[in-house]
């Protein structure tokens, strides 16, 4: 072990994450709200990053993984150590939702329109 392997986060990539979400993940968002209606996945719960210690305990599935995404991965870091810390099974999105998008992962804004990333 080296003498930072303890700092790691637990991360998947984006076409892992893919999978994971179809067989039951929940994929959390946790970009400003500007953020979150120009363009986010589908099916990703959206709780803003300064929310989540407060939120998520009622507003995710209980027993099941979560992987946390942002727009490029530093929040969700963040966000995945809080949940991990409360006894969730967190993991951070490598890339975040540049790199869910880069992967082919559907983006969709505001009112169900086609999304950008932001």
């Amino acid at each position: 072990m080296s003498l930072f392997s303890r700092f790691r986060q637990p991360s998947v990539t984006a076409d892992v994450a893919m999978v994971l979400v179809t067989q039951g993940a929940t994929l959390l968002d946790v970009r400003e709200n500007n953020e979150w209606n120009a363009g986010h996945a589908p099916s990703a719960v959206h709780i803003p990053l300064d929310q989540v210690a407060a939120q998520a305990g009622r507003r995710l599935p209980k027993g099941k993984q979560v992987i946390v995404v942002c727009r490029s991965g530093a929040r969700a870091g963040r966000a995945a150590t809080t949940l991990r810390a409360a006894g969730m099974d967190a993991v951070n999105l490598r890339g975040g939702m540049r790199a869910w998008e880069g992967a082919g992962g559907r983006v969709v804004g505001k009112g169900n329109r086609p999304g950008v990333i932001t």
